[in-house]
């Protein structure tokens, strides 16, 4: 007897029940089962903070710090040396410093300046002598 084949289905736990509800309706297969391990409500998250300059700032600094090997968090695994994509995130912060000149609250651009220094001293530690 020829066996069925079973495509996969992708659910979008971002969304509330009615979308689950009505992806697992336009699914191909007729036989869509809940799992046992599958929520039935949305999970309840905490709403994420707003962005903001200086969370966009931090968040550019901990990748570029992430790329020259500083692991920030010890439960995540390291992520290889990458100097080269380290610099580009560093040249693009500067470049946002040059553009957004007299435009910054004064807490803004200290974290600015300040994690536009820590960088460069790390990227500066780890380069090769030219």
């Amino acid at each position: 007897m020829a066996e069925e084949e079973h495509g996969f289905v992708i659910r979008d736990r971002r969304a509330s029940g009615a979308a689950e509800a009505a992806q697992t309706a336009a699914s191909p297969s007729k036989e869509a089962k809940p799992s046992a391990a599958a929520p039935t409500e949305p999970s309840q998250t905490p709403p994420s903070p707003p962005v903001t300059f200086s969370s966009f700032v931090i968040s550019l600094g901990s990748s570029s710090l992430m790329l020259m090997g500083e692991q920030l968090d010890p439960h995540q695994p390291t992520i290889p040396v990458n100097l080269p994509q380290a610099k580009e995130i560093i040249d693009l912060l500067s470049v946002l410093e040059g553009k957004t000149k007299g435009n910054l609250t004064p807490d803004e651009q200290t974290v600015l300046r300040d994690m536009l220094y820590a960088l460069r001293m790390k990227y500066v530690t780890l380069a090769p002598p030219k």
